[in-house]
Formats: structure tokens, sequence, C-alpha cells
């Protein structure tokens, strides 16, 4: 018995159908011209995510489909990078991050703190999906450290006592008041 380098898989590509929500035709359109080639999968979930905001679990059958492969493996790229949702982004998200230097000052209890205020998960938004909460790495902004982003902006650095006053604050506001 020897190896060999052939992988005789038994695989066979699904065919996606339509959906009325026209989330599958929307999706179509932005990747019209892309090629049936899996090298550009990730391309079409930066376009997807772009436009809608995220990658709606609606548009897995069709990118197998599109990217010749099975939905299972779709789903393995969408999860494995971070960057990518599967779920509507928050109106307000808090980007927490976890890089050395942050944890190292701190972060881990603000990270608590904002989760206990803030009403959620990490990964998670509210249930009226008004504020979130979400892991981000170092972007190498450790002179602020421990730090979030809100809305772009850099919070830091941040004590416990800030975290919470931020928290509720962004709660305020999603409130309108």
């Amino acid at each position: 018995m020897g190896l060999t380098s052939r992988h005789a898989s038994r695989f066979t590509p699904v065919d996606f159908f339509a959906d009325d929500t026209g989330v599958v035709a929307r999706v179509q359109a932005l990747l019209e011209d892309l090629e049936p080639d899996r090298a550009q999968m990730l391309e079409a979930l930066h376009r997807i995510q772009h436009d809608l905001g995220y990658v709606p679990k609606e548009a897995i059958p069709f990118l197998a489909s599109k990217f010749k492969t099975t939905p299972a493996m779709v789903y393995g790229v969408l999860t494995f990078y971070s960057e990518i949702r599967t779920e509507p982004p928050p109106r307000v998200e808090v980007q927490w991050c976890s890089g050395p230097a942050c944890l190292l000052k701190g972060s881990r209890n603000i990270r608590l703190a904002l989760e206990a205020e803030l009403g959620c998960g990490m990964n998670e938004s509210t249930a009226d999906g008004a504020l979130g909460l979400r892991l981000v790495q170092c972007d190498g902004t450790c002179h602020l450290a421990p730090l979030v982003r809100v809305g772009g902006r850099y919070i830091g650095p941040l004590t416990v006592a800030g975290a919470i006053e931020l928290a509720r604050r962004l709660k305020r506001e999603a409130r309108g008041g």
C-alpha cells in the first residue's frame, strides 16, 4: 500500500434554490463577474459583507454552487475568518482588543464589565440589535492599551470604571436619551 497524492472524493456540488427574501438574487448580482474558482471565495465573502454588512446564511447554498463545493466547506470558511459576520451587525459596536499589551494591562476585567453593562456576551448583540461587543485582534495601537474601538474611534487607556461609564453612555444613546 503506497500513499497517493490524488484525493478520490465522491463530492458532488449542490444546486442552490432561490429564496423569497431577495438575498440570493442580490448576492448573485454581486458575484456575477467572479469565476467559479474557490480561490475567489474570500473575495466573494468580502463583497457580500461590504454590501449587506454580513454574509447571510441564505447565501451559503448559492456560494457552494458558485464555487463548486459543499455548504459545509463554505460555512467552514465563513466561521474561520473572525472579521466575516453571519449575522447583521449591531447599530453600535464596541470592539474589544484581545492583543497582548491590552491583556497585560487588564483588559479581561474591562471585557467582563462591558459584557455585564451592555447585556451581551463577546461577539454578540443585545436583543434589540442596538449594541454589540466584538473581539478584535491587535492593530498596533498598544500605546493606548487597554483599549476599545467604537465607531472607528480608539478609547484608551481604559479603566474598568471608564468601561462601565462608556457602556452606560452607549446604552443611553441607543435608547435615544
